[in-house]
């Protein structure tokens, strides 16, 4: 099998390489976060979104070096990777990892931003556009809120726990609860409920990630004037719903097809996949 290379602090060495000590603060405490991006048509799928929340969640982790990580830096280093690789041309999935370099113990040294860059083949999707998902609520932890939950952060044992059940019971997706029982997220989504002629979604204020496809799903509805609610849900919803899909950066947007014995339509966010391959945010600030 070729080598594969990856992008440690600028430096361009082979996955397999040893970077870290036992010190390295990502490893010892989750002290970091990542982006998970799409590459197509020879950019990242909405750069703009992705460096927005990036950089929103580094101010939250007081991480210096912020405008260090602009669209030159993250499709220079992509692009690189690219060719080193030997993927050029294709769809790639790009994760951005930034984490603290400073030691220390819980109160670090030093806040300064070191980074990772990685690109892989943009996996199959679970699903074909015709099938949709089979998915369940996974019950045993739930996810703890706060201002924090909506970083993509390292530390994610609770998605491991959830991962663990969904490839035990076969699923192609898992939805998380919050503290407070209502529906969060998916194991790797967002979650969106299409219930009486209204699209519900988690707010960010119960814990889900500030998923870019998230952003890019409400706006698409405002578009098409489907009124969009931020709000707790029960997921006994999901008994009753017309419409439920999932959307991430990578996949875009996945319809679920079944939970237990309910099964779903698929008008809605088969309407928003076809208007998702010609959204464009510059179109929608000419409007």
């Amino acid at each position: 099998m070729p080598t594969q290379y990856i992008n440690v602090n600028a430096t361009v060495v082979p996955r397999e390489t040893t970077m870290f000590s036992v010190d390295n603060r990502a490893f010892r405490y989750g002290d970091g976060l990542f982006e998970t991006m799409l590459w197509k048509d020879g950019d990242i799928r909405f750069i703009d979104l992705h460096l927005e929340r990036l950089h929103d969640s580094m101010r939250m982790l007081q991480l210096e070096g912020v405008d260090q990580f602009n669209a030159y830096f993250l499709r220079s280093g992509v692009e690189e990777l690219l060719r080193k690789n030997n993927m050029i041309g294709q769809q790639a999935r790009v994760r951005l990892i930034v984490y603290r370099q400073g030691a220390g113990l819980y109160s670090p040294e030093n806040n300064r931003a070191a980074f990772v860059i990685q690109v892989d083949r943009k996996p199959e999707k679970l699903r074909d556009s015709k099938t949709g998902l089979i998915v369940d609520v996974y019950t045993q932890y739930t996810k703890p809120f706060s201002e924090l939950s909506k970083i993509k952060s390292n530390n994610a044992l609770i998605y491991v726990m959830a991962g663990i059940y969904k490839k035990k019971e076969a699923m192609d997706e898992v939805f998380i609860l919050n503290q407070k029982g209502n529906l969060c997220e998916g194991l790797t989504s967002n979650v969106f409920v299409y219930y009486e002629k209204v699209l519900y979604t988690p707010a960010l204020s119960e814990g889900c990630i500030s998923g870019t496809m998230r952003r890019v799903v409400m706006d698409m509805a405002q578009e098409q004037e489907i009124p969009v609610v931020e709000a707790e849900i029960n997921p006994e919803i999901m008994k009753v719903a017309d419409e439920i899909f999932c959307t991430n950066a990578v996949d875009g947007i996945q319809w679920v097809m079944g939970y237990k014995h309910k099964r779903y339509f698929n008008k809605i966010s088969r309407q928003f996949q076809e208007r998702l391959h010609t959204w464009s945010y510059g179109d929608l600030q000419e409007q």
